[in-house]
């Protein structure tokens, strides 16, 4: 049992704490305001405030972890043996930085309580982002820096007792629009069809009838394939469709369609189902809870993973009408058009909610891939090797891998010839 003094323990201060220790590290911890409990302990301690007690393992804290609210926090860069990191601690300190204090900025993203010009989505910019401005967004830093604690505990504390933490992959495919040209209805179907028609898109006129008349299979229509491909690979996949009526940003199939709900249905034979909820949801919490319950109703069991349709996360809102909603999961924390990790982090984590100063009921699931962030580059190759890159940094720290796709984009044919690439990377990403 490692304990922990300090002056004053705060929620933040404990979250953190427990979250460093128990979750990425699988150390037991405890914490003290007491010298005298402190002092008697025996085991692995360390002094967490401003001033070491005795000649214990010290970090200098910050003051972060101890205030409430938002303030306006100065960020100083610097580098701690190849890796980037802030919170300067000081030379007494036995780690340079407080990375506890640091995490804790990380992981609630404290940066998007700050002001900012959200995009026509309403969504904090990547490019507002600390990691964006300072070229570390492709790093995991929260976990490393855990590791580096690790590491400088196990010098100090020789049977320091620790459960190392296993490296896994979660492939999560979004289904916004489950089919292209099927099941449709007749006034959207043939709205298309002369759009098509006046646009002079004669290929995709021609593809939309052979749909219609069964000559050809829809192209979004991959589902078995993709789970074919999952099962192959031995990959845990997540399938989130969008179970919501027709408006300006939500397009799918009609949830009345009986051919849709059968199709939900069987795909929840293979892998798990879940909730992608709709643009119109994002604000009305009374909708939100009527496409979950929807969706359990035709699976047949309980919806607890949430989605938010095009990533949109307006921080703290969409947690607690998330919680309010019934779901204990989410897998939106990261970024539509860049790779990489929003939060810091490829470690699941529960949302802190500053202004309530409360850790949620809720889980995090930080995505580090989304296929509509690989567009920018040239070739598949390219692509392939900007997925490395994450999962090579995930693997070294043993964290959680997730990456998004949906079945249009693998469905649709571009230069990337995105079935190829997403075969590629199941086989690689997957070991």
């Amino acid at each position: 049992m490692l304990l922990i003094y300090t002056h004053k323990i705060t929620h933040r201060f404990s979250y953190i704490m427990r979250h460093i220790f128990t979750t990425i590290l699988g150390i037991e911890v405890t914490y003290t305001t007491k010298v005298e409990d402190f002092i008697k302990h025996t085991g692995p301690k360390i002094t967490y405030t401003k001033q070491p007690l005795q000649n214990e393992f010290f970090v200098r804290s910050n003051d972060l972890l101890f205030e409430q609210g938002i303030n306006d926090i100065q960020i100083y860069l610097a580098d701690w043996q190849g890796t980037p990191c802030f919170f300067a601690a000081g030379d007494r300190s036995n780690l340079p930085f407080d990375i506890f204090s640091a995490s804790f900025y990380m992981l609630s993203r404290y940066e998007e309580y700050l002001p900012h010009v959200k995009d026509m989505h309403g969504r904090f910019s990547p490019k507002d982002s600390l990691a964006f401005q300072n070229d570390f967004l492709e790093k995991p830093l929260v976990d490393i820096w855990a590791q580096k604690l690790l590491s400088a505990l196990k010098d100090k504390f020789k049977d320091l007792k620790h459960k190392p933490r296993h490296y896994n992959y979660t492939s999560i495919i979004d289904v916004s629009s489950s089919h292209c040209f099927a099941y449709r209805g007749f006034v959207r179907g043939m709205s298309g069809f002369f759009y098509d028609l006046a646009s002079l898109k004669i290929r995709r006129v021609f593809d939309r009838v052979s749909v219609w008349f069964n000559l050809k299979k829809d192209p979004y229509d991959n589902f078995f394939e993709l789970i074919e491909l999952h099962r192959n690979n031995k990959v845990k996949g997540m399938f989130f469709f969008q179970f919501a009526e027709y408006s300006t940003y939500d397009k799918n199939v009609s949830p009345n369609n009986n051919k849709f709900k059968h199709l939900i249905k069987s795909v929840a034979d293979y892998d798990k189902v879940s909730l992608s909820c709709s643009y119109s949801s994002f604000n009305d919490i009374g909708l939100l809870k009527e496409e979950k319950k929807n969706l359990s109703n035709v699976i047949n069991r309980p919806v607890s993973s949430s989605r938010m349709r095009y990533n949109r996360v307006d921080i703290p809102e969409t947690y607690r009408n998330l919680i309010e909603a019934g779901f204990t999961d989410d897998y939106t924390m990261g970024y539509t058009h860049e790779i990489g990790f929003r939060a810091g982090t490829c470690t699941p984590f529960y949302f802190y909610d500053i202004p309530l100063e409360v850790q949620q009921p809720i889980k995090i699931h930080p995505f580090a891939v989304h296929d509509y962030g690989l567009l920018k580059y040239r070739n598949r190759t390219e692509a392939f090797s900007a997925v490395e890159r994450l999962y090579l940094e995930t693997k070294k720290v043993n964290g959680k891998f997730i990456t998004v796709f949906s079945n249009e984009l693998i469905g649709g044919e571009s230069k990337l010839n995105w079935k190829k690439l997403y075969s590629s990377i199941l086989k690689r990403v997957n070991v």
